[in-house]
């Protein structure tokens, strides 16, 4: 157990505590973010037909918006700098969709495995490397 390094008189959590609490606020968000962005790619993908590669652009775009404004103020906790928090959180935003994109050439495309399961299947690696990103760089 790690001793409170915060000065007299402050709130400040414990550096682990607070790593805790904002992994656990982060994932809590990550899934209201997950869950639209996986409703809208399965209405984008398998009601209007659109192309797995456009529907996820798409779906992840709405769930990059959600996370991101519901981190600011929330996990992070950080209210300055929006605009270029905002671009920060899109670039590593970028970076789950490459990698699901990555997924599909090689597991649908490549294999023929429904698109579906593979973007079901990604988001968990998804949001542990985002989290890391974010929490060194967006909102250091």
């Amino acid at each position: 157990m790690s001793a409170d390094t915060s000065a007299p008189g402050t709130t400040a959590a414990p550096p682990r505590r607070r790593l805790s609490r904002q992994l656990l606020s982060y994932t809590l968000i990550g899934g209201s973010g997950v869950a639209l962005d996986l409703v809208a790619f399965l209405l984008l993908h398998n009601a209007a037909g659109m192309n797995e590669q456009i529907a996820n652009a798409i779906s992840t775009t709405l769930g990059i918006a959600n996370n991101f404004a519901l981190n600011a103020r929330f996990t992070f906790e950080r209210r300055d700098r929006l605009v270029v928090r905002f671009l920060r959180f899109y670039a590593v935003g970028l970076t789950g969709i490459a990698l699901t994109n990555l997924l599909f050439l090689a597991f649908t495309d490549g294999l023929g495995i429904d698109a579906n399961l593979i973007k079901a299947g990604s988001l968990p690696l998804v949001l542990a490397l985002q989290f890391v990103l974010n929490r060194k760089w967006s909102f250091a």
